[in-house]
């Protein structure tokens, strides 16, 4: 299962990454500082970041995000760096095969090609349109993103909506038309994913990140909170002891709420957006949270526990209710130890959010971001 109706993988780590590369430039912008910012517009074959994927390059070098595993990024920054001082874009274009001598001699080797878009964003666009961008990333609504960038002339960029061109243009008025008609449609079709709609025009729509609601806030969920903050999830933590849900104890989750399940007037989120881990350590407090949970729409209750265990918090569920239970929750990973199993959980999460079918990579017949 997916929790959208794009692509089955999921581009949660696009919309977080965004946000942090954004307070950057908006930072550098109050200063009256430009920066650099590089996109991958298009992948075939084999390449380890998905299109639009961001590294950004500040004026002392400084770098933040990505558009590779690391063989790319001293080259694109140099690039971003020459951006910088000439004020024209550039686009660049890598071939990664097995060959050592592609790639002007950066012995790559990852049978793939890469295009790259690399603009100039100055103080007035930061505080412009890529401000409003940064707003939409604070919300909840599904958006995209326009750009238009010609190899030795600007970079522009357009901010779209269900209702269409919210902020900024391609100055081109062909090139605008064809791009917000096709980012509209992908924004309310829910479709996350990039696309090229002409020469030098990419879009890329994205939707808000999947949350993960934590029924539990004892120490084992800590580890769990952090790692899934960290790869994008918008992570909240609900548990009815006041000593143990506070902000304190989980810095990176997005909210922390002190609810029981029996109240009706606690309301974490339960929408098919929403996967869940439950542990509490109480079989009936973790009784009551799946059986709230499975009246709902989440695709994914995880329960912390043994098997038999699980089974009676189950007992007399529907079976649609109990097909969405996954109970011992996590992957087989051998995992011991709180920080283990935070990542053994989150493994499983992932690959249910992305449809995929959890097993080794040297078994896919076709690249992973086919």
């Amino acid at each position: 299962m997916s929790l959208d109706s794009g692509p089955p993988e999921n581009l949660l780590k696009h919309w977080q990454e965004l946000g942090q590369i954004l307070e950057r430039v908006l930072r550098l912008a109050r200063a009256g500082q430009p920066a650099a910012l590089a996109t991958v517009t298009g992948i075939r074959g084999s390449a380890y970041r998905r299109p639009g994927a961001r590294l950004l390059i500040e004026p002392d070098g400084a770098a933040l995000g990505g558009v590779s595993g690391g063989c790319l990024e001293e080259d694109v920054r140099e690039a971003g760096l020459q951006v910088l001082r000439t004020g024209t874009a550039r686009v660049l274009h890598y071939e990664t095969g097995g060959d050592d001598t592609n790639v002007w001699g950066l012995g790559l080797g990852c049978d793939g090609a890469v295009d790259i878009a690399v603009q100039a964003i100055t103080p007035e666009d930061a505080l412009g349109v890529w401000a409003r961008v940064r707003e939409m990333l604070g919300g909840e609504a599904p958006f995209a993103i326009a750009l238009r960038v010609v190899a030795g002339g600007g970079g522009h960029v357009m901010l779209v909506g269900e209702s269409g061109r919210l902020a900024g243009g391609l100055d081109d008025a062909g090139a605008e038309v064809q791009a917000i008609e096709a980012a509209t449609a992908a924004v309310r079709a829910r479709r996350a994913g990039a696309r090229a709609t002409g020469p030098g025009t990419f879009f890329e729509a994205l939707l808000p990140p999947p949350k993960l609601l934590v029924c539990g806030a004892g120490d084992d969920a800590r580890p769990l909170v952090a790692a899934a903050a960290t790869v994008g999830f918008r992570v909240l933590v609900a548990d009815h002891r006041a000593a143990y849900a506070t902000g304190e104890r989980f810095p990176q989750a997005h909210a922390v709420v002190l609810a029981r399940p029996e109240d009706a007037s606690a309301e974490p989120p339960a929408d098919a957006r929403t996967c869940a881990v439950v542990m509490t350590h109480s079989l009936k407090r973790d009784a009551e949270w799946v059986r709230r949970l499975a009246a709902t729409d989440v695709p994914y209750i995880g329960v912390l526990g043994p098997r038999a265990r699980t089974e009676r918090i189950v007992a007399g569920l529907p079976a649609s209710a109990t097909d969405r239970v996954f109970g011992p929750v996590g992957l087989d990973l051998g995992a011991e130890g709180p920080e283990q199993v935070a990542l053994s959980i989150l493994a499983e999460v992932l690959a249910v959010t992305a449809g995929r079918e959890p097993r080794h990579l040297r078994e896919r017949a076709v690249p992973v971001h086919a």
